[in-house]
C-alpha cells in the first residue's frame, strides 16, 4: 500500500505541473512534435491541452515533411478553439485580411512572394493575392549591390509594420525578423564562443581597412593586418561578399559588440621554415618593399621580409636615406647575414657590400704581400740581410 500511495502522490505532482499554459496571441514558444498527420500536426506545448499546427507548414515544395516526431520547433500562438491551441510557424498562402490583421497586432511572421521591384522597394504578395510593400532598407540586414537579382521571385518572411485601410495599405519588414533571429543566435554564441577558437563564417562586407565576417549571429572583423603574412594592399584581392572562410577568434568584447578575427593564423606560417629556406651566408633575389630612415625592407618570399641597414647601403659612401640609392619595387641581390626566427628578423647585405673591417684586413694583406715581394726580388732573406750588415761593421773596424 505504501508503494501505491507514493505512486498516487507522484501522479498528482505530474498533473499539477501540467496546468494549462496561459499563452498570449502572438507569443513565440518552442514546442515538441508528438505526431504528424496529413492535415494536422500535434504539439506538446507543456500544458494539458495539445497544440495543433497545419501540417503543410512542415512540408517542402515537393510535399515532403522536413520535420519528424520528437523534433522541437519554434511556433507562434494564434488562438484557442475548444481544448485546442492553434499555432503557426508563419502565416502564409490562403491568409485573409483578418489573419493578416492578427499577424500585425501579434507580430506574427507572414510569408510573402517578392513579385516586382517598384519605386523605393519591392511589391510583395501575401496570401496569394494581397499586395504589400517593403522598402529597400527593410529587405535585409546588409546592403546588396543588385537588389533585384538578390530578392526578386523569392519567398521570404516578413513582419507587418503598418496595417491601414482594412489591409489595403500594408508595409512589411524582413529586416525586423532577421534582427530578432540574429539576437537569438548571438545569445547562444555568447555561451560557446571563446578566444583562440577556429570558426567558420561568411564574408558579409569588404572594406578598405578589413573584412567583416558573419560567424552566426554576429559579425567579426578581420583587420587588414590579419589577412595575410605578407603586406596586404587591397582587401578585395583576398575576399568577396558571401565567401566562406575559416578564422581564428582573437579578441571578444560583448559590451561593445566587437569581435576581432584573424585569417592569416589559419594559414601556414612562412617563418616556421625560414632557417631552411634562407640559411645564413646564402644569396637570394628580393624586392624592395619599403624604405625607412634606418634602412630598406626587402621581401624575400610572401610573408618574409629582411632588413638592409642604411650603413650597408651606398657602396662605401655615406647616405642619409635609402631612397638615394634605391626605390620601392626594385629587385636586388642580397646575402643572408643573420636570421632570428624567434624575433622574426633577417639581417641582409647587398651582394657587393664590403665591410670596413674587411677593407682594413685587405689593405694590410696587400701591404704585407708588397713588402714580402720586394724582399724576394733582392734575393735576400731577413736573416741574410742582418748577417751582411754585421760583416760590414766588422770590416769597418778592421
Amino acid at each position: 500500500m505504501e508503494v501505491k500511495n507514493e505512486s498516487f502522490e507522484e501522479l498528482f505532482k505530474v498533473e499539477e505541473t501540467k496546468k494549462l499554459r496561459r499563452i498570449k496571441p502572438g507569443e513565440k514558444i518552442t514546442a515538441t512534435i508528438v505526431g504528424i498527420g496529413q492535415e494536422t500536426t500535434f504539439l506538446d506545448v507543456g500544458g494539458k491541452s495539445e497544440g495543433v499546427l497545419n501540417s503543410s507548414e512542415l512540408a517542402d515544395k515537393e510535399g515532403n515533411f522536413t520535420k519528424a516526431t520528437g523534433d522541437r520547433i519554434d511556433v507562434y500562438f494564434l488562438q484557442t478553439k475548444g481544448s485546442e491551441q492553434l499555432f503557426t510557424m508563419t502565416i502564409g498562402s490562403g491568409s485573409s485580411n483578418a489573419h493578416l490583421e492578427e499577424a500585425f497586432r501579434s507580430q506574427i511572421p507572414v510569408e510573402g512572394f517578392v513579385k516586382a521591384e517598384i519605386k523605393g522597394g519591392f511589391e510583395i504578395t501575401l496570401g496569394g493575392n494581397i499586395r504589400a510593400f517593403c522598402p529597400y532598407s527593410q529587405m535585409g540586414l546588409r546592403r546588396v549591390e543588385d537588389a533585384a537579382k538578390e530578392y526578386l521571385e523569392t519567398h521570404m518572411k516578413f513582419l507587418i509594420s503598418r496595417f491601414e485601410e482594412g489591409g489595403r495599405n500594408l508595409v512589411l519588414s524582413a529586416r525586423a525578423i532577421q534582427e530578432a533571429e540574429r539576437e537569438e543566435l548571438k545569445e547562444k554564441l555568447q555561451q560557446v564562443l571563446e578566444e583562440g577558437q577556429t570558426v567558420e563564417g561568411v564574408i558579409s562586407s569588404v572594406r578598405d581597412f578589413g573584412a567583416f565576417v558573419d560567424i552566426g549571429g554576429v559579425d567579426g572583423l578581420i583587420p587588414i593586418s590579419e589577412i595575410g603574412w605578407s603586406r596586404v594592399e587591397n582587401v578585395a584581392d583576398y575576399f568577396h561578399v558571401d565567401q566562406k572562410v575559416s578564422v581564428v577568434v582573437k579578441k571578444i568584447d560583448w559590451e561593445k559588440d566587437r569581435i576581432s578575427l584573424s585569417y592569416k593564423e589559419t594559414l601556414a606560417d612562412p617563418w616556421d621554415t625560414v632557417s631552411e629556406q634562407f640559411p645564413e651566408g646564402t644569396t637570394h633575389t628580393g624586392t624592395v618593399a619599403r624604405l625607412a630612415q634606418f634602412g630598406a625592407f626587402i621581401t624575400l618570399a610572401p610573408g618574409i621580409d629582411g632588413l638592409i641597414h642604411i650603413s650597408k647601403l651606398g657602396g662605401g659612401r655615406k647616405i642619409h636615406h635609402p631612397r638615394e640609392v634605391m626605390e620601392e619595387g626594385q629587385n636586388i641581390d642580397v646575402n643572408i647575414e643573420s636570421t632570428d626566427q624567434v624575433e622574426r628578423r633577417i639581417s641582409l647585405v647587398p651582394t657587393d657590400y664590403v665591410s670596413p673591417e674587411s677593407t682594413d684586413i685587405a689593405e694590410q694583406s696587400e701591404y704585407k704581400s708588397y713588402i714580402s715581394g720586394n724582399k724576394k726580388k733582392k734575393g735576400t732573406s731577413d736573416v741574410g740581410s742582418l748577417g751582411a750588415m754585421l760583416k760590414a761593421k766588422l770590416a769597418e773596424k778592421k
